[in-house]
């Protein structure tokens, strides 16, 4: 019987330390700043920054959208909204928390976050061999006239994934020309815009990214969520609260069944509700390049992949952001990031095995709470 506890006490530990590194079980492990050797002055000066400069969005979720995006032509909110919370997040050193503050099970929505799992996705798609090449065309996998024409059929999958594939169309309703139309001009101006070669212009758009939703739906022939949950959110050990919407009009046929056709954000409504426990543990996958205790989820390839910078920008890659271009000045050029409206942030430190989850700061503080982490680590 001593044996056996003894045994099983091995087990418990090597399963939530590998190879010298911590990951959590159900309950997530807690150290202070002098155990994990980060300067608690600097880090309670982070969280002070962090939970004291709430961004300026509408809690009221849905107006901060209205208020944010009305000026586009038609604009319509089509997906589920919810009253957000206040600051909450939390600092991951080492894999153990070391800091939180705010409701960090409260689940909010997340808006361009998303954009960050919806990679995950297509990364999946590519180790699985089910997207044979990044550089494939996309209308070659769906072919119901979402890519039809002489400039849609150009675009691929890297196109998609760095916002440079200029897809122009209508998606849900939503044409991509009124999706953050220019200060200037009118709509017949936008209609007739100038098409430019895919991979050679980025422009920030959800109707794209839409697109991009869509066509793996058709590539995975099953719900993206539920892809992300089975893959991912599962062997993580995520709650069960968080939820990946579309909008009422994105439900369409597969092999027979409805799905619904998820966004990669809530510009429009819908996107990924979720806790910023789970949104953690989501980037601690990334710190780990995509292993998750025994298990390699996602490869590592992929993780390198969403690092580097697009050719049409520099500090954009698959979905992620990057700070190769020090717009957070003096922090570090490595450092990588989801990001979404209203101050949502998952941040990647990987040279000092850090990871910082923020919901609702103000955008201008996060590069001041970063400096402090990374001066607290050394």
């Amino acid at each position: 019987m001593k044996i056996l506890f003894t045994l099983t006490c091995v087990l418990f530990f090597w399963s939530n330390i590998v190879f010298g590194q911590y990951y959590p079980s159900q309950d997530w492990e807690r150290k202070s700043a002098t155990a994990l050797k980060m300067n608690p002055v600097l880090l309670d000066s982070a969280v002070t920054i962090a939970s004291g400069n709430e961004n300026s969005v509408n809690r009221d979720l849905r107006i901060a959208i209205l208020e944010a995006f009305s000026r586009e032509p038609n604009f319509e909110i089509l997906g589920e909204t919810k009253q957000r919370g206040g600051p909450a997040g939390l600092v991951i050193k080492d894999g153990y928390i070391v800091a939180e503050w705010g409701e960090v099970d409260r689940v909010d929505m997340t808006f361009s976050v998303a954009k960050s799992y919806l990679s995950t996705v297509a990364g999946l798609a590519l180790d699985r061999k089910l997207i044979h090449s990044i550089n494939d065309k996309t209308h070659k996998y769906v072919w119901d006239g979402t890519f039809d024409g002489e400039h849609n059929q150009k675009i691929t999958w890297d196109h998609l994934l760095t916002q440079s594939s200029d897809w122009s169309g209508q998606q849900f309703g939503l044409d991509d020309w009124a999706d953050r139309p220019p200060r200037e001009g009118t709509i017949d101006d936008w209609r007739a815009r100038q098409l430019y070669e895919p991979g050679t212009h980025y422009k920030y758009n959800d109707v794209r990214v839409n697109v991009l939703a869509y066509a793996l739906l058709q590539v995975w022939r099953k719900p993206l969520p539920q892809v992300l949950k089975e893959e991912i959110m599962d062997p993580i050990g995520a709650s069960t609260t968080w939820r990946w919407l579309g909008y009422h009009n994105s439900y369409v046929n597969v092999d027979g069944l409805q799905m619904q056709s998820v966004s990669g954000g809530g510009h429009f409504g819908g996107g990924i509700f979720i806790n910023s426990l789970d949104h953690a543990r989501f980037g601690l996958l990334f710190l780990r390049n995509g292993k998750w205790k025994d298990k390699q989820l996602i490869s590592e390839n992929w993780v390198k992949s969403v690092q580097e910078s697009s050719q049409a920008k520099s500090d954009y890659g698959y979905l992620w952001w990057n700070n190769s271009q020090k717009a957070w000045e003096g922090v570090s050029e490595e450092v990588y990031f989801a990001a979404g409206f209203g101050g949502n942030y998952i941040i990647i430190d990987e040279e000092n095995d850090l990871l910082v989850v923020t919901r609702w700061i103000d955008n201008s503080k996060i590069d001041n709470v970063m400096r402090l982490l990374q001066k607290a680590v050394e």
